[in-house]
């Protein structure tokens, strides 16, 4: 009879499992850590690009090296806008100019969309050369006459209503 006992909940078993899985491949990678530091660390084959006397850390490796770094010239990095900022940008106080030409550019470039991140898809899909996708310019007159026709019975509506409000006065 199976009224007094608790059944098991399948989470919790799953869980169970999964923790008895992770013991086990953690075991297993005990185990492989274990025989590879045993193992040497020298490579097994020879490189074919050294003479066969000499080993390969004792020609030229890099691994007690310190890296190289290289200069980098930061100037070609840095954003051009932030470029403008020289002293003849600032006043006597310290302040900083009013720049006109830089607020209308400002102006301009938030009401400017952001170029597409690809202009290939986009003039393949205003060309509709994308098998099984209508052109961009079908949709776009698709949606301008949707907007025409609603306009339409909403001016008519707008009409309809009007008139039966001015012919009960």
């Amino acid at each position: 009879m199976g009224l007094f006992k608790r059944k098991m909940d399948p989470i919790d078993e799953h869980a169970r499992m999964l923790n008895a899985e992770i013991a086990a491949m953690q075991a297993k990678i005990d185990k492989l850590v274990a025989s590879m530091a045993s193992t040497k660390a020298q490579p097994h084959v020879r490189s074919t690009t050294l003479p066969a006397g000499k080993p390969v850390a004792a020609h030229g490796s890099s691994a007690g090296q310190e890296p190289v770094f290289e200069l980098v010239d930061h100037q070609r990095i840095a954003n051009p806008a932030e470029a403008a900022n020289t002293p003849a940008h600032y006043n006597d106080l310290g302040l900083r100019k009013f720049d006109l030409p830089a607020v209308w550019q400002h102006i301009v470039r938030l009401f400017r969309r952001p170029p597409p991140a690809n202009p290939q898809l986009i003039n393949f899909l205003a060309a509709g050369s994308l098998q099984g996708l209508r052109p961009l310019r079908y949709e776009k007159r698709v949606a301008r006459n949707r907007v025409i026709g609603l306009v339409i019975v909403l001016v008519l509506v707008l009409w309809g209503i009007l008139h039966q409000v001015f012919k009960s006065h």
